[in-house]
């Protein structure tokens, strides 16, 4: 397998599941800064032009970090980050999907068209108008998460992928703008508790 990498929280997000899987691929990295990404070679790997690309040893390209983090599942079954049952993994998706649609793409959107606009502006449609908004719901969905956290991880006894995935998004928003408010105890909290994982280090 060979990874395609960048900079950045998505890529963060599978080589971090890498690292609790104790897998370990050959990375290529893509100068996402310089545009590699959006031209040939790479198109011809991922024609959407985004980081990460898992290659596999088939040539099949898996270009979602959803759907990477579900094959290493599958292939790699242990330790089991999304789950070794039906419910296990029900839960695991759930809370991805939450973590996404609340903070995860909100948080993304809202650096795109602000911090990130000179960058962004001229390889995708930009809402410079929509970045305090979005910033905004990014935050909303934080304080739900500090609503509803039970804890010690976001599906509850489990470290899995909503946990990866949330955490790479919260220190990138640490570097733009976006950081985490003291206020939200329990998500600092949790914070703190990923960040001491050894996999935060070697994704870094």
């Amino acid at each position: 397998m060979k990874l395609y990498t960048s900079i950045g929280p998505n890529p963060r997000v599978v080589k971090m599941f890498l690292a609790e899987k104790g897998l370990d691929v050959e990375r290529i990295e893509v100068d996402l800064r310089g545009g590699e990404n959006r031209r040939e070679p790479y198109l011809a790997v991922n024609p959407a032009g985004q980081t990460p690309a898992l290659v596999l040893e088939s040539g099949a390209a898996l270009t979602e970090i959803t759907a990477i983090c579900e094959y290493l599942e599958e292939v790699t079954p242990n330790p089991p980050l999304i789950g070794t049952n039906a419910e296990e993994r029900a839960l695991t998706r759930m809370w991805v999907r939450r973590v996404d649609l609340k903070v995860c793409e909100p948080m993304a959107n809202g650096f795109r068209f602000a911090e990130g606009l000179p960058m962004f502006e001229s390889r995708m449609r930009c809402l410079p108008e929509a970045a305090p908004g979005l910033k905004a719901v990014a935050q909303d969905g934080i304080a739900w998460l500090e609503e509803n956290f039970q804890g010690p991880w976001i599906t509850g006894g489990r470290f899995t992928l909503a946990d990866i995935l949330l955490f790479s998004f919260l220190d990138f928003g640490g570097m733009v703008g976006q950081p985490l408010d003291p206020k939200y105890a329990k998500v600092g909290d949790w914070f703190a508790r990923v960040k001491a994982r050894p996999s935060v280090a070697a994704s870094a």
